[in-house]
């Protein structure tokens, strides 16, 4: 019987391009503070929201992964599954999008706390392996399994193959 919380479709992937991803995106959060950058702590969450919906492969600060890996000569890991991280991502994009509100509507310093607690989450993801986002979506509560219905669905659709047009001599 195929848990709700951890369905097959989705990919595996190698947690240590989550950590770098995650400290790209606190250090981009900090430079956005620091730089009094609120559109750029905006787009972090747009890239967020992205992946979330889509799949890890486009989360952006990630990509890097796979180069230092192989530059390092760094070996395998254990594999982990994508929704998870997606589910952690999302919940990253919920806060950023509130704060970009916020930053709209003149609540700048509610925005900057907002994005400031993604930052500190994601820091903590980096630097430790932590992920409270993760953490949650294995808490027996109706979001994540919702979550993964919905992306069960997305990833179906992701994997029908479209036929080749054939070529005409």
């Amino acid at each position: 019987m195929t848990s709700l919380l951890t369905p097959t479709p989705a990919r595996s992937i190698d947690p240590r391009g989550q950590r770098l991803g995650a400290g790209i995106s606190a250090a981009i959060l900090v430079a956005a503070f620091l730089l009094d950058l609120p559109w750029l702590a905006v787009l972090v969450g747009v890239n967020l929201g992205i992946s979330a919906f889509f799949g890890t492969r486009l989360f952006l600060p990630g990509r890097a992964w796979p180069i230092v890996k192989r530059t390092l000569t760094l070996g395998s890991t254990e594999l982990e599954h994508e929704y998870p991280p997606r589910f952690a991502q999302a919940l990253g994009a919920t806060f950023l999008a509130l704060a970009g509100i916020a930053f709209l509507v003149g609540a700048s310093t509610l925005g900057w706390l907002l994005a400031g607690a993604v930052a500190a989450l994601q820091a903590l993801l980096a630097a430790t392996g932590i992920c409270v986002g993760c953490r949650l979506y294995f808490l027996r509560w109706f979001v994540p399994s919702l979550f993964a219905r919905v992306f069960r669905r997305t990833d179906g659709l992701a994997r029908l193959e479209v036929p080749a047009i054939q070529r005409v001599a």
